[in-house]
């Protein structure tokens, strides 16, 4: 997948009327999160439980490798659209948390056995959980789905 394919799509969903700001940060978020492979995602609205932040980003990777790639990719989008972390945690020494602190919008991405330990998903059980699309989940540009081969049979 291509750098300028996922600025597209991140432009797209930031600029999405549906979701006003700061959700449209979130669900750009979620989105990255979706396509770098993540698991277990979740958008949570925290406006009526908790002063920390309006929104919280949670997802999983399978190895502290993804876990930094993904966190990386989403500070660099949100570079793009002129969006600074406030705080950047646990990107040292290949950490099982790492949080992305934009003030309204808090990231977590965990290693998935850390998610476990932490739990962030039963403290914040009260909070509405965001419904994120299904075509947030690892899509492929179009242009990228179709082997080389006329059947139409991608393999890789």
């Amino acid at each position: 997948m291509s750098r300028e394919y996922v600025t597209k799509e991140v432009q797209e969903i930031f600029n999405d009327k549906n979701y006003e700001s700061p959700l449209n940060i979130a669900m750009a978020s979620a989105w990255i999160m979706g396509n770098t492979k993540g698991l277990n995602l979740k958008v949570l609205d925290l406006k009526n439980c908790s002063s920390i932040a309006d929104y919280f980003v949670i997802g999983s990777a399978g190895n502290p490798t993804q876990a930094g790639a993904m966190a990386e990719e989403i500070a660099f989008q949100m570079r793009n659209l002129g969006i600074e972390a406030l705080s950047r945690e646990g990107f040292k020494n290949s950490a099982d948390w790492i949080l992305l602190d934009y003030g309204d919008v808090i990231i977590h991405v965990f290693h998935e056995p850390a998610r476990t330990i932490y739990d962030l998903d039963q403290l914040y059980k009260n909070a509405l959980a965001i419904e994120i699309p299904v075509s947030y989940y690892f899509s492929t540009p179009e242009s990228a789905r179709r082997g080389g081969n006329d059947d139409g049979r991608n393999y890789f």
